[in-house]
């Protein structure tokens, strides 16, 4: 029982690490074009540093979270939460980003 625990706790924790990581990366991107318009990408820029803060935290807490898989059943079950949540919280500040910046 405890293996199966340990085992899904890996597996939410890990996908919400790689969501993080995606937002990270996305406003790494975002970023870096930014910077190539020069004055037209300023406003660009601004959002993006006003984002960083929580991606770092989001990035931080899931790999916290994928520390904490590899102890027993009651951290796994903390590490579930904390990677999930920040998982979920990660992919809504993505969509959120990718959202305000879609072409039309």
């Amino acid at each position: 029982m405890g293996a199966v625990i340990g085992l899904v706790a890996f597996v939410v924790a890990l996908v919400g690490l790689l969501a993080a990581l995606g937002h990270v990366g996305y406003l790494a991107m975002l970023n870096s074009a930014a910077r190539k318009r020069g004055a037209s990408g300023a406003y660009a820029i601004d959002y993006v540093n006003g984002r960083w803060k929580v991606a770092g935290i989001t990035a931080g807490a899931a790999a916290l979270a994928l520390l904490l898989t590899s102890g027993g059943i009651a951290p796994d079950i903390l590490g579930i939460l904390l990677g999930g949540g920040a998982g979920i919280v990660a992919k809504n500040q993505l969509d959120s980003t990718r959202k305000q910046f879609r072409n039309q």
